[in-house]
């Protein structure tokens, strides 16, 4: 008896989970290039500013992205926050202007201030903002980019969540929290913008310098730990868009290829402060779409204990239709392992029990870590 109340909860559910699985991600716009974008005028000159800790080994892959691109912006700015290994001597082999980060004063995050201290000695009308593990995919992606924002009226700002290239297994646990991070961004739903987003994708942020300075750019927002969200939110409260993108086709990124205690502190970093701008009807469609997951498994589970043949088969198939669900959105945000995608309760495992350390971290400890640098929050 208890087994078919459990069928029927979970059937409940999980069909719950998947409708909000579509509702949370019904739409991620991608940038794509076309024969009728090179109609526009040429760019304005562009600023690239590159924020760069420790990352020696990741910029060359930015720098010879940026080198065979077809349009070259006005100025390339790799702001060294006090790196302590080859991140300058690499960023100037390059042919890059290196600068060094103001001075960390109080109530200052490193990377907010490496983009101040990079806005400050910008010549160029706009200012792209990337980061170092991010580079561009086609030769033409910068300029497609450009092209973009000012289609969009180049006002406020244009942003993009690269695309996540994964080469080690363990880099696809990452998967799941992609996939949520796109969803609590709150502007992929059918109702688009009519819900308030929550702010910036941080990696590539696009804007006219103008109104970056207007708006108080990072000054404003320094001791913010997610600058990208707190800076979008600074756009907007001046009346200016956030435009918001998915990176398939345009930028990629390669996130914690240091290895698996570092994607632990990446996230453990961001997603419980991230998590507080959610929007609270999207924030909801995520903890059921989560919840049903985890029926899924359950129920598996509890059928192949008892040996229900009927049982069975519907906990296959809810296990499976969440399992389709789940490969379509990760396949939308990076390249991620199929069989890890396929075997993805030890994601979803792996994800709470991080999601709740960071809650800890972040609500009773007031601070986070990540590449020795303790941060308050």
């Amino acid at each position: 008896m208890i087994i078919y109340f459990l069928i029927g909860y979970s059937l409940v559910v999980v069909m719950l989970s998947l409708v909000c699985g579509f509702i949370m991600l019904w739409n991620i716009p991608f940038i794509s290039s076309s024969a009728d974008i090179t109609i526009f005028e040429e760019p304005r000159q562009v600023s690239l500013i590159i924020p760069a800790y420790n990352e020696a080994k990741r910029l060359p892959v930015l720098l010879e992205s940026l080198a065979r691109q077809d349009y070259q912006p006005h100025q390339i700015l790799v702001v060294d926050d006090h790196s302590d290994d080859e991140t300058a001597q690499v960023a100037k082999a390059y042919g890059a202007d290196v600068i060094s980060s103001l001075q960390l004063y109080k109530g200052w995050i490193g990377k907010s201030r490496a983009c101040w201290s990079g806005a400050l000695r910008a010549t160029g009308q706009w200012l792209l903002f990337l980061d170092a593990d991010v580079f561009f995919e086609r030769t033409d992606s910068l300029r497609t980019l450009l092209i973009q924002f000012q289609s969009n009226g180049a006002e406020g700002i244009l942003s993009v969540q690269p695309y996540h290239e994964v080469k080690k297994p363990y880099e696809s646990l990452s998967a799941i929290f992609n996939i949520i991070l796109l969803a609590g961004m709150s502007v992929f739903t059918p109702w688009g913008n009519k819900l308030r987003g929550t702010g910036a994708f941080g990696p590539c942020i696009l804007c006219d310098k103008k109104q970056y300075f207007q708006s108080g750019g990072h000054q404003t927002i320094r001791s913010a730990v997610m600058d990208d969200l707190e800076l979008g939110r600074a756009f907007e409260k001046k009346g200016w868009h956030v435009h918001c993108y998915g990176g398939k086709g345009l930028l990629r990124f390669r996130m914690y290829p240091d290895g698996f205690c570092a994607l632990v502190e990446g996230w453990t970093k961001n997603f419980a402060t991230a998590s507080r701008s959610t929007h609270s009807a999207v924030m909801v469609m995520i903890i059921i779409w989560v919840t049903g997951g985890l029926s899924a498994v359950i129920l598996l589970a509890a059928v192949l204990a008892s040996g229900d043949l009927y049982g069975l088969t519907t906990a296959c198939a809810l296990y499976f239709a969440f399992c389709l669900q789940m490969i379509w959105h990760a396949r939308r945000a990076g390249n991620f392992c199929l069989a890890v995608l396929i075997l993805y309760p030890v994601s979803l495992v792996f994800f709470t029990i991080l999601f709740l350390w960071s809650l800890i971290k972040t609500n009773i400890f007031h601070s986070v870590s990540w590449r020795g640098r303790k941060i308050d929050v």
